[in-house]
C-alpha cells in the first residue's frame, strides 16, 4: 500500500510539472507569423505577432526569431488635413499588444498586405514587399467620403532596435549632399560627448523639398528637441551602417518634404504625402535598402530606383 500511494504520489506530482511546462513553454515561443524568406540574401519579412495592429519585423540572415531585428510599424500613424484647415486629424495610430481587432493579413507572392478602414469612410490597402535589396512598402487610399483631404499621410516608422544597427549617437547615419556624404548630425559635434538625458529625445531633421528650418535646436513644447541641419539634402534617403560595417539599411521616397531620425529608435523617416479629394484614390511608396554593400551603392540603388515609385 505504501509502495503504491509513493507511486501514486510520484505520479501526481509528474503529471502536474508537466502541467507547469506545458502552460510555461508556449509562451516562450514565438507563434507562427506569416512571412516570406529572399533565398538569394536570406533576409526575411514577417508579420509581427507580438501586436495585433500592423507590424512588421525584418530578420537578416542568422538572426533568430527571438533577435529584435528591424521592427516597422507599419504604418505608425494615419494623419489627414482637410482643404482650407490648418489642423490635422488623426485617422489612426499604432498601439502596442493585444487589441480588440487585428488586421486580415494575406500573402500575395513576395508581398504581405492587409486592409483597414477609417471613418468618416477612407479606405487603406498596405503592401510590402521583399525585393531583392530590400523593403518596399506601398499605400493605397480610397476617399469614399464627400470630405477633400488636402493632405493624407501614413507614416512608416522602420526601427532598427537591433544593436547590430542601432545607432544612437548618430556615428554611423548618412545623408547625401551635392558635395557628397556627410553624417546626418555633423553639425552637433557634443552629442557624442552629451549625457544621454541631454541629448534625447530628439528628432534629427533635414529639408530635401521643404525650405530649410531657420532654428538650429528648436526645444518643442512635449519636450523633445528638434535639431535643424543647415543645408538641405539632394537625394530623400537616410543611411545607417552596421556595427561592422558589412550592412546596410537606407530608407527612401520620391519626394519628401525632409527627412529625419529618432536616434534613440533608430528610426528612419522620408514619408511622402498626398491629396484625396472625394471619390478619388491615391497611393505612394516608399523603401528601405537593406543589403550589403557600401555608401556609394545605396547612393546608385537611390536614383535608379526611386523614379519608378508611386508617388
Amino acid at each position: 500500500m505504501t509502495r503504491l500511494l509513493m507511486h501514486g504520489t510520484k505520479l501526481l506530482l509528474s503529471c502536474c510539472l508537466w502541467f507547469v511546462l506545458l502552460a510555461i513553454v508556449p509562451a516562450q515561443i514565438p507563434r507562427q507569423s506569416l512571412g516570406i524568406t529572399n533565398t538569394a540574401s536570406g533576409v526575411r519579412l514577417t508579420v509581427d505577432e507580438q501586436n495585433d495592429l500592423g507590424a512588421l519585423r525584418v530578420l537578416l540572415p542568422g538572426q533568430s526569431d527571438f533577435d529584435p531585428g528591424i521592427f516597422v510599424l507599419f504604418p505608425e500613424h494615419v494623419t489627414a488635413r482637410e482643404h482650407g484647415k490648418v489642423d490635422s486629424q488623426q485617422l489612426y495610430l499604432f498601439r502596442q499588444g493585444r487589441q480588440p481587432s487585428r488586421p486580415a493579413w494575406r500573402r500575395s507572392g513576395r508581398a504581405l498586405e492587409y486592409q483597414a478602414e477609417f471613418p468618416p469612410g477612407v479606405r487603406m490597402v498596405a503592401r510590402a514587399t521583399l525585393e531583392e535589396d530590400g523593403v518596399r512598402y506601398r499605400y493605397e487610399f480610397l476617399n469614399r467620403s464627400k470630405l477633400d483631404y488636402e493632405m493624407m499621410q501614413a507614416v512608416t516608422d522602420p526601427r532598427m532596435v537591433s544593436p547590430y544597427f542601432h545607432d544612437v549617437r548618430l556615428e554611423r547615419t548618412y545623408v547625401h549632399r551635392k558635395d557628397g556624404f556627410e553624417l546626418l548630425a555633423s553639425e552637433t559635434p557634443e552629442r557624442l560627448t552629451m549625457p544621454l538625458n541631454r541629448w534625447l529625445p530628439n528628432r534629427y531633421r533635414v529639408s530635401y523639398t521643404w525650405p530649410v528650418e531657420p532654428d538650429r535646436v528648436a526645444k518643442q513644447d512635449d519636450g523633445v528637441t528638434w535639431y535643424n541641419k543647415s543645408r538641405v539634402v539632394d537625394e530623400p534617403f537616410i543611411a545607417t551602417t552596421s556595427t561592422d560595417g558589412k550592412w546596410i539599411m537606407a530608407t527612401f521616397s520620391y519626394d519628401p518634404g525632409n527627412v529625419w531620425v529618432n536616434p534613440e529608435l533608430t528610426c528612419q523617416h522620408t514619408d511622402p504625402q498626398v491629396s484625396l479629394p472625394p471619390g478619388q484614390s491615391r497611393s505612394y511608396e516608399l523603401k528601405s535598402l537593406i543589403f550589403q554593400g557600401t555608401l556609394e551603392q545605396v547612393l546608385r540603388k537611390v536614383k535608379q530606383q526611386r523614379m519608378t515609385m508611386a508617388h
